[in-house]
């Protein structure tokens, strides 16, 4: 079979989503895990807007927070704090033991300390002249953060 390797560099979401969901497949068998959930967490204004977000998944007592925001006009009410918080509490009722994080230097690093994650990681030139930092949370046994 010949195959050939062509630049795609703008592949819809349907077909990422598709790729994503085969490499999830992949995963489930060879760990024989298969419980892969969403986990998010939205503050939307009174117009239905999204104006805070915190969102990630659940899999094999390991959660990862892969998307943080909250809109710039909204920072500093706590929003921030109050999503990781929720997130943190519904990745515990579902038995996770750790909560992975990935924040630039820039970003919110701060945030994540003082809810208890510790650095685990510093990628320094991530982008260049800044830094990417990894946390991690550790849950207690009992589910309690």
């Amino acid at each position: 079979m010949d195959v050939r390797i062509e630049a795609e560099h703008d592949l819809s979401p349907m077909d990422l989503s598709s790729l994503e969901e085969r490499l999830h497949r992949d995963n489930r068998r060879v760990t024989n895990r298969d419980d892969d959930r969403g986990l998010a967490f939205v503050i939307r204004d009174n117009n239905g807007h999204a104006i805070a977000v915190a969102a990630g998944y659940s899999w094999a007592s390991t959660s990862e927070l892969t998307l943080m925001w909250v809109d710039e006009v909204h920072r500093g009410r706590g929003y921030g704090r109050r999503l990781l918080e929720a997130f943190v509490a519904e990745a515990a009722d579902r038995g996770v033991k750790k909560i992975w994080v990935s924040s630039h230097d820039f970003q919110a690093p701060g945030l994540y300390e003082k809810a208890g994650f510790a650095r685990m990681a510093e990628l320094a030139g991530w982008p260049e002249g800044h830094s990417n930092i990894i946390l991690c949370k550790t849950l207690a046994a009992d589910g309690a953060a």
